[in-house]
C-alpha cells in the first residue's frame, strides 16, 4: 500500500462518527491538562498579588498627599512672616499698622502648620512606597525652613523654593497613582482610582488658591507679575476641576464632590477671587490672610472628600482582591477534577478526540464572549462539519466588524462597498449598515448645524455674545503679538421699544435685522459684527488706526442706522407696512495690545455708550480717563460698601405709613443709609446705584431683608409707638425695595424665606417694593413675585407712572399695592393730578391699594382723601427715622380732615 493510500486510509479512519472514536476511546493521562490547569493557577495567584499591590500603592498616594496638602498650608504663614518682617514690605502689601499683630499671628500659625508636616511626615512609615519620596521630600523641606527661619532668602525664593517642593510631591503623587492603574485593575477599581485623581488634583489647587494670591500680592517687579500669572493660573484651574463633577464615577462622590465645592468657605472663596470681583493678585494682604481660615477649612473638607474617594477605591481593590481569591480557589479546584478525568479517561485515541472537541469548544466560547478567532477544523465528521459552520459564521461577524469599523472611523462609502452577507439574515444587515450610515450622516449634518446655531443669533445671523467675546479674545492676542491696536464699538439702538410697542415685534425683528445688514456694510472686511442681545450690537476693528478712525466709523453707523426702515404690514392683524425711525448711540474702546482682556474691553465700551445714551442719544462717545476714574471711583465705592456691610457701617431708618382713612400706622418703608468712617454719610441714591452696577446690590438686598424683618418682629412683640393693639386692625407692614438685578437672581426666593425663617415674621406682613421697569424687562421677575405672592408676601410697583406700565395692564401685573410717585403727589397740573385719580380707581377697579409718595403739605393730603387713595408717607407725616425714634413715634401731627 503507497504513501497515498495510506494517507487516504487514515483520514477515513479519522472522520469517522463520534460513536466509533467512543468506543474506541483509551484511557491514558493527559499531560497536557496540568499544563492548562498549573497556568490557570499562575494567573490567578498574579491577579491576587497585583490587587494587593494597588491598595498599598493607594494608601500610599494618600499619605504623599497629606504631606503635599500639610506642606502647602506652610507657604503662607512663612511669606506672611517674611513680609512683617520689614516695615516697608508690609506697608507695601497693605498690612499698615496691624504689622506687629500680624507678625506675631504668622509665627504662631506657621508653628501650627509645620507641626501639621511633621505628623503628616511621621504617618508614613519605612515601608511605605512612599517612603523614599517622604525621606527626599523631608530633605528638601528643612533646608526651605532654615532659609526662612535664617532670614536668608528673599520671599520671591522662599514662594519658589515652597511651591517647588509642592510641586515635586504632586508629582511623585502623580507616578503612585500611575503605578496604581498601570497593576492591570477592573474597570470598577479603575474608575474609583480616577475619582482618587480628580480629588488629588482639585486638592492641589485649593489648597493653592490663597498662597498664590498672596504671593502675588507682596511680590514685586517682574516677580509680582509671574506670581500673578500663577494666581490666576491657580485660580482658574481650581474653578475648572471644580466643575468637572460629571467625570465622576458614582453619584455619591458628585454630591459629595458637589458639597465640597459649594460649601460656605468655597463660596466665600469663589466670591473672593471671583470674575466680578478683581483679578487675585490684587486682593489686599490682610484681605487675603482672612481667606486663610475658609481655605483651611475647605481644604478639611476636600480633604475628607478624599478620604472618601481613597476608601472607596481600597475597598474596591479589595473586592477585587476577594474575588481573585475566589477565582483562585475555584480554578484549582476546578483543575483537580480535570486532572482526575484526564487520567481516568487516558489515552491516544481519547486525548486526540478530547482534543479536537476542546478546540472547537474554546473557539465557540471565545466567539461567544466577542473575539473573533480562527476556528479549527480537524476531528470527528461531525466536529468537522461543527467547525466549517463555526468558521462560515466568524466570517460573517468579521464582515459586520469591519463594516463597524468604517462607521466608527467615519468611512461611511467603505462601511456600504463589504459586500452583503448571503441569504435573508445578510439582507438584513446590509439593510441595517445602509440605516446606520444615514443615520451618521444625519447626525453629522445636524452636529453642524447645531454648532452653527449655538455661536450665531439666530435673527440676524451675527455672532452671538459668547461668540463675539471669543473673536474679540483672539483679536486682543494677535493684537499683543504685533503690538497693534484694536478697536471695539458698543452700538445701542435709540427708540427701538417704541418700534416694538407701537408696530409689533414681527417688525422689530424686521428692524434688528436691517440694522444687522447695515452694520455689516459699515466694516471693512476684515472686520467683524456681532449681536449682544437685545438691541445692543459690537462692531470689532483690528489693526485700527486711531481713535479718530474709529469714532469716523462710529458716525457712519449712527448715520446709517438712523435711516428708514421700511417694515411689512401684518396680514393677520390687517396692519399696513410702513417706515420706522431707530436711532443709535455708539461706545467706542480702544486696546493697545493685549494688556487688556475681552470682558474688559466690552465694558469699557459699554460705559462709553452708556455716557453717549446721557448725554442726548444718536452721537458717539470714546472711553477716555475721565470714564476710567468714574469706573475706578465706582469700583472703590464698592469695594467700601462690601467692606462697610461686612462691618455693620450700614443701619436702616424707617418712614411710616399712614392709613388715610384714621391716621393709624399702616406700615413702615425701610430704607438703606450709610455713614462711611472717615467720609461721612453718604447719599442712598449715590451707594446704591452703585451697588447695582454688580452683584453687590444683591448682597445689600439680602442685609435689608433680614434687617427690617427682624425689626419687624421685634416691634411686634414690644407694640411701641403708634402700633395698634391686638384686634383693632390690621398690623403694619415693613416694605422693603428690592433691585431689578436682585429680583431676578436665582436666590432671590431664597433669600426672602431665609429672612423670614430667621424672624419668625409672618409672610404677609412683608411687602417688596419693585420698579414696574424691571416687570416689563425681565420675564423671571414676574415669576419670582408670582411665586412670592402665592406664598403670602405682599409686591408694590414703586414710582408708578413713570415707567412703562399702563392702566390696562394692571389685571395682570402680580402687584397688591400701587406707589404713585412722588412727582404726580407734587404737581399742580391738571393733566397730571386727573392721571392720578384716574389711577386710583383703576387700583381699587382691579383690588390694588394705593399708596401716595412724598406728601407734603395738607392741600395735597386733602386732595389725595377726596381721590380715595388708601395710604400715604411723606414728610408731611414724618421722615425715615432711626428705629429708636420710629419705634417712638406715635400718629401724625396732621389732622386727616375730610
Amino acid at each position: 500500500m503507497g504513501p497515498t493510500t495510506e494517507r487516504a486510509a487514515v483520514r477515513r479512519l479519522r472522520e469517522r462518527p463520534v460513536w466509533q472514536h467512543l468506543a474506541a476511546l483509551v484511557v491514558v493521562p493527559l499531560l497536557a491538562t496540568g499544563a492548562v490547569s498549573a497556568a490557570s493557577v499562575a494567573d490567578r495567584t498574579r491577579e491576587l498579588r497585583t490587587a494587593g499591590q494597588a491598595g498599598s500603592l493607594m494608601r500610599a498616594a494618600t499619605e504623599l498627599d497629606a504631606l503635599r496638602r500639610a506642606v502647602d498650608s506652610e507657604l503662607l504663614p512663612t511669606l506672611s512672616r517674611n513680609v512683617t518682617r520689614d516695615r516697608a514690605a508690609a506697608q507695601a502689601a497693605g498690612f499698615g499698622e496691624r504689622r506687629a499683630l500680624l507678625y506675631l499671628d504668622a509665627v504662631n500659625r506657621l508653628q501650627l502648620a509645620r507641626q501639621l508636616t511633621d505628623r503628616a511626615v511621621s504617618r508614613i512609615g519605612a515601608s511605605s512606597p512612599a517612603a523614599v519620596s517622604t525621606s527626599l521630600a523631608v530633605h528638601r523641606l528643612r533646608t526651605v525652613r532654615a532659609a526662612a527661619d535664617q532670614g536668608t532668602a528673599s520671599t520671591e525664593a522662599l514662594a519658589d523654593l515652597y511651591v517647588g517642593l509642592s510641586d515635586w510631591l504632586s508629582h511623585a503623587e502623580e507616578q503612585v497613582i500611575t503605578r496604581t492603574t498601570a497593576t492591570g485593575l477592573s474597570e470598577r477599581s479603575a474608575l474609583a482610582v480616577n475619582d482618587v485623581t480628580l480629588v488629588v488634583e482639585l486638592t492641589q489647587q485649593a489648597s493653592r488658591e490663597v498662597p498664590a494670591a498672596f504671593a502675588a500680592r507682596v511680590l514685586t517687579g517682574g516677580e509680582q507679575v509671574r506670581a500673578r500669572q500663577r494666581a490666576a493660573h491657580v485660580v482658574g484651574s481650581y474653578r475648572e476641576m471644580s466643575e468637572a463633577t460629571s467625570e465622576l464615577s458614582t453619584a455619591s462622590m458628585r454630591l459629595g464632590w458637589a458639597a465640597a465645592t459649594g460649601s460656605g468657605p468655597a463660596r466665600e472663596l469663589r466670591a473672593a477671587f471671583g470674575a466680578e470681583t478683581r483679578e487675585p493678585g490684587l486682593l489686599s494682604g490682610p484681605d487675603l490672610l482672612d481667606l486663610a481660615a475658609a481655605s483651611a477649612q475647605r481644604d478639611r473638607d476636600l480633604a475628607r472628600l478624599l478620604e472618601r474617594a481613597v476608601d472607596t477605591a481600597v475597598a474596591a481593590v479589595d473586592a477585587e482582591r476577594e474575588a481573585a481569591a475566589a477565582r483562585l480557589r475555584t480554578t484549582l479546584l476546578l483543575c483537580l477534577l480535570v486532572l482526575a478525568g484526564a487520567l481516568a479517561a487516558a489515552g491516544a485515541q481519547g486525548r486526540w478526540l478530547a482534543g479536537s472537541l476542546r478546540r472547537l469548544a474554546d473557539a465557540a466560547r471565545r466567539v461567544g464572549q466577542g473575539e473573533l478567532v480562527d476556528v479549527p477544523e480537524g476531528g470527528p465528521l461531525e466536529t468537522r462539519t461543527a467547525g466549517r459552520a463555526l468558521a462560515g459564521a466568524v466570517a460573517g461577524l468579521r464582515q459586520v466588524r469591519d463594516q463597524a469599523d468604517a462607521l466608527t472611523r467615519g468611512d461611511l462609502a467603505g462601511a456600504l462597498r463589504e459586500q452583503p452577507l448571503p441569504g435573508p439574515l445578510g439582507e438584513v444587515v446590509q439593510a441595517s449598515v445602509q440605516q446606520l450610515v444615514r443615520a451618521v450622516q444625519q447626525r453629522d449634518h445636524l452636529q453642524t448645524e447645531l454648532a452653527h446655531q449655538a455661536a450665531h443669533d439666530p435673527l440676524t445671523g451675527l455672532p452671538n455674545r459668547a461668540a463675539a467675546l471669543h473673536l474679540l479674545s483672539g483679536a486682543l492676542e494677535r493684537a499683543g503679538r504685533r503690538g497693534a491696536t484694536t478697536g471695539l464699538l458698543f452700538v445701542d439702538l435709540d427708540g427701538f421699544k417704541a418700534v416694538n410697542d407701537a408696530a409689533g415685534h414681527a417688525a422689530g425683528d424686521e428692524v434688528l435685522r436691517e440694522v444687522a445688514r447695515r452694520l455689516r456694510a459699515c466694516v471693512r472686511g476684515g472686520d467683524a459684527v456681532g449681536r449682544l442681545g437685545g438691541d445692543e450690537f459690537v462692531l470689532l476693528v483690528e489693526d485700527a488706526a486711531g481713535e479718530d478712525v474709529l469714532v469716523e466709523l462710529g458716525e457712519r453707523v449712527v448715520a446709517a442706522v438712523r435711516r428708514p426702515v421700511h417694515v411689512a404690514g401684518d396680514a393677520a392683524t390687517g396692519a399696513a407696512g410702513r417706515a420706522v425711525r431707530v436711532g443709535a448711540s455708539v461706545g467706542v474702546a480702544v486696546a493697545r495690545g493685549s494688556a487688556t482682556g475681552a470682558e474688559v474691553l466690552l465694558a469699557e465700551a459699554d460705559s462709553a455708550v452708556y455716557r453717549a445714551k446721557s448725554r442726548g442719544r444718536g452721537r458717539v462717545e470714546v472711553f477716555d480717563d475721565v470714564l476710567r476714574a468714574e469706573l475706578a471711583a465706582r469700583s472703590d465705592l464698592q469695594s467700601a460698601l462690601r467692606e462697610g456691610l461686612r462691618r455693620g457701617e450700614l443701619t436702616l431708618h424707617y418712614q411710616p405709613v399712614v392709613d388715610l382713612a384714621d391716621g393709624s400706622l399702616a406700615g413702615y418703608e425701610a430704607l438703606a443709609r450709610w455713614d462711611r468712617p472717615g467720609v461721612g454719610p453718604v447719599r442712598p441714591d449715590v451707594f446704591v446705584a452703585a451697588a447695582e452696577a454688580s452683584s453687590l446690590v444683591c448682597d445689600l438686598g439680602r442685609w435689608v431683608l433680614h434687617e427690617a424683618t427682624a425689626q419687624l418682629a421685634r416691634w411686634r412683640e414690644q407694640r411701641p409707638g403708634a402700633w395698634p393693639e391686638p384686634g383693632a386692625g390690621p398690623e403694619p407692614t415693613v416694605a422693603v425695595n428690592v433691585s431689578g438685578r436682585h429680583l431676578t437672581d436665582p436666590r432671590l426666593l431664597e433669600d426672602v424665606a431665609d429672612a423670614l425663617a430667621a424672624s419668625g415674621l409672618p409672610p404677609h406682613l412683608l411687602v417688596l417694593e419693585i420698579t414696574e421697569t424691571v416687570l416689563v424687562d425681565d420675564p423671571l421677575a414676574t415669576a419670582h413675585l408670582q411665586r412670592l405672592r402665592a406664598g403670602g408676601v405682599g409686591v408694590a410697583i414703586d414710582d408708578f407712572g413713570t415707567g412703562w406700565t399702563s392702566i390696562g395692564q394692571l389685571p395682570t401685573t402680580p402687584a397688591d399695592t400701587l406707589k404713585i410717585d412722588r412727582s404726580f403727589v407734587a404737581s399742580t397740573d391738571p393733566g397730571r393730578r386727573g392721571l392720578v385719580a384716574l389711577t386710583v380707581r383703576a387700583a381699587h377697579t382691579f383690588g390694588l391699594r394705593v399708596v401716595a409718595e412724598g406728601v407734603e403739605d395738607a392741600e395735597q393730603l386733602r386732595w389725595l382723601r377726596e381721590q380715595g387713595c388708601d395710604t400715604a408717607q411723606g414728610y408731611l407725616f414724618a421722615r425715615p427715622m432711626p428705629p429708636v425714634e420710629a419705634a417712638a413715634w406715635r400718629r401724625p401731627a396732621v389732622a386727616l380732615t375730610a
